[in-house]
């Protein structure tokens, strides 16, 4: 009679191959069944109260209170010249390069360091001069404009 070719050792492993696949779907099922994916809506809405903390409870309808769209603003920044301010401002010239063509005015009541364009100069301006100024919204804040030398 002939001798199998098969070893105990190949016999072990083969067992121990066939116990980690069994493993591995029985963990697969396990996810499955504990898986939130396909749950329904309700458990994935969330809700905003009024004081802007998260809840999953929906707010009480009784409570809403009605806001006009034009009352909302949007990224509206803090030094935001408002239209009851002067137009005319004065300042402090705190630093120009001439040869670049801008600088900065400090001014005088917000203490605000105001860009100033060489394009926005009527009269020439140097370090520590005392100006007026107009201001212009531009997409990168505030720039001073028609910037005139007070004559010390």
């Amino acid at each position: 009679m002939a001798k199998s070719r098969v070893t105990f050792n190949k016999k072990e492993k083969e067992k121990k191959r066939l116990r980690k696949k069994k493993e591995k779907e029985e963990k697969k099922e396990a996810r499955k069944a504990s898986s939130s994916k396909g749950a329904g809506m309700e458990d994935m809405i969330a809700y905003v109260d009024a004081d802007g903390n998260i809840s999953d409870t929906p707010p009480d309808p009784d409570n809403y209170e009605e806001i006009e769209a034009d009352d909302i603003e949007i990224s509206v920044s803090k030094n935001m010249a408002s239209d009851d301010e002067p137009s005319e401002r004065t300042g402090k010239v705190s630093f120009f390069n001439s040869s670049k063509g801008y600088g900065f005015i400090e001014d005088e009541q917000t203490k605000d360091r105001i860009f100033v364009h060489a394009t926005g100069l009527v009269d020439e301006i140097e370090e520590n001069d005392r100006v007026t100024f107009e201001t212009e919204r531009t997409p990168k804040g505030l720039s001073a404009i028609e910037v005139k030398r007070i004559d010390k």
